[in-house]
């Protein structure tokens, strides 16, 4: 366990739209440190989503993210010698960042015969989301599964 509890960063703005939620995903979607080549391909992505849906790129991500983010999930509790998966309401900032990282895999997971790059693999998913289907969705509802599964488990919450 940790001594003292971890400090938060603030994370600075991405430049082309100000916004922090862009630049949490450029974030997530760099590889090998290599940020600009990740920003070529958010905002390709994000541009295409948008144009699909002929509304602000910005807005389309904070809607895809809003249908992506769980609000219950089982954590791991141990009672007695046993385990339970206890279900619990996720907190704001993990969901966002659980949001966020669903968002990336399941970009990232999409076939190279289909796409030919990242930012058409994202923009696909981006609206999916928005569509309510697509990976990331499932991995938010199988969330929710286990925790209404284990829903006996929740007086064990601490």
């Amino acid at each position: 366990m940790r001594t003292k509890k971890a400090k938060l960063r603030e994370v600075a703005p991405d430049a082309k739209y100000g916004s922090v939620l862009v630049a949490r995903l450029i974030h997530r979607s760099m590889r090998d440190g290599k940020k600009s080549v990740a920003q070529k391909q958010v905002y390709a992505g994000l541009e295409f989503a948008a144009e699909k849906l002929n509304k602000k790129p910005v807005e389309v991500l904070e809607e895809a993210l809003k249908n992506i983010t769980p609000q219950m999930e089982v954590r791991s509790r141990r009672v007695g010698g046993a385990s339970y998966q206890v279900p619990m309401p996720v907190q704001p900032r993990r969901a966002s960042s659980l949001s966020l990282r669903w968002l990336v895999l399941e970009s990232n997971k999409r076939s190279n015969k289909e796409y030919h790059s990242y930012a058409e693999k994202l923009a696909a998913e981006i609206l999916d989301s928005i569509e309510n289907t697509g990976g990331a969705i499932e991995k938010k509802l199988s969330s929710h599964r286990m925790a209404e599964a284990n829903k006996a488990f929740s007086h064990f919450r601490w």
